[in-house]
């Protein structure tokens, strides 16, 4: 086994780190953990961008971290006209108690709205949540959801405050098996529950016309947060950009999971035929998925 053991937290690439916690503050409640800093000399060596500034700033909600990386100069600039559909999307879902307090919260910072007519509640055969789908300052996707009742809900009963942490991030693949190998095979991952999320309430949620998108989710040995497979059947998207994504450029977003025995991972993702970066000492891998999406492996 590889000994990936949970998700330690969320990683983005932005434009401007203090535009960014001013939004991700005054909107959804995320407080600072300390002050910005260069990122770790094992982590900029493992996501190949040695010879750029790179900072970060380190955001708590809950107990859940999302790091966000300033690097210059910067890649690539986040492609217009983005969708659910395309194969760099991922959001990052957050359990709100009160859906209209919290959209009334994060409405003073006008984001710009992914959703078609508000939030949406879904049929039970989606899971029944209230949902809401939306862009920070740079492009990257959010989620504010609501648990009707049931396991979910039962998770976040107990956290204070209005926004209550990250429940998932959600990532779109173009080939669910490729997808479902990369996360169960060399990473260990367990299909939780699986579903097909269709009709108007998931159109307007997702803000196309017509979708019908496999859900599945993925958890690690501690299953909160978790990972969640997002594979559109139709409308389709596009299948690639013109470059792949790389940790700088500002499309670029990464998990980051804890993980006991990095060697062993290492083995397993070559042995996989991916192509990991490791740092000299060891202690950081970064890897793409199927899709380019990042997944940053540090030792625990």
């Amino acid at each position: 086994m590889s000994g990936v053991r949970a998700i330690a937290g969320f990683s983005r690439t932005v434009a401007d780190i203090a535009v960014t916690e001013a939004f991700y503050r005054d909107g959804l409640n995320f407080e600072r953990v300390a002050p910005p800093e260069p990122v770790p000399d094992a982590e900029v060596e493992a996501m190949g961008i040695a010879g750029r500034q790179a900072m970060q700033l380190r955001l708590r909600l809950g107990g859940q971290i999302v790091t966000v990386l300033s690097v210059d100069p910067p890649g690539a600039p986040y492609p217009p006209d983005p969708a659910a559909t395309d194969p760099f999307f991922q959001h990052l879902a957050i359990p709100v108690r009160d859906m209209e307090a919290a959209m009334a919260r994060l409405a003073r910072l006008g984001p710009t709205p992914i959703s078609r007519g508000g939030a949406q509640v879904l049929p039970a055969s989606s899971g029944g949540v209230t949902a809401f789908k939306f862009r920070d300052p740079d492009g990257h996707p959010l989620e504010l959801i609501a648990f009707p009742d049931g396991p979910p809900a039962e998770r976040w009963r107990d956290a204070p405050g209005l926004f209550l942490g990250i429940d998932h991030s959600a990532i779109t693949v173009t080939d669910l098996g490729a997808a479902l190998a990369f996360l169960t095979g060399p990473l260990g991952l367990t299909v939780a529950q699986t579903g097909l999320n269709q009709g108007p309430e998931q159109a307007r949620l997702d803000g196309l016309d017509d979708p019908d998108v496999d859900v599945l989710a993925l958890e690690p040995p501690a299953p909160a947060p978790h990972v969640e497979l997002l594979h559109y059947r139709r409308p389709s998207g596009r299948k690639a950009l013109l470059s792949p994504v790389g940790p700088a450029d500002r499309t670029a977003t990464r998990f980051v999971f804890a993980v006991d025995d990095l060697a062993g991972l290492l083995h397993a993702l070559r042995a996989a035929g991916f192509a990991p970066r490791t740092s000299d000492d060891g202690s950081a891998v970064y890897c793409a998925g199927p899709d380019g999406h990042g997944f940053l492996f540090l030792s625990v």
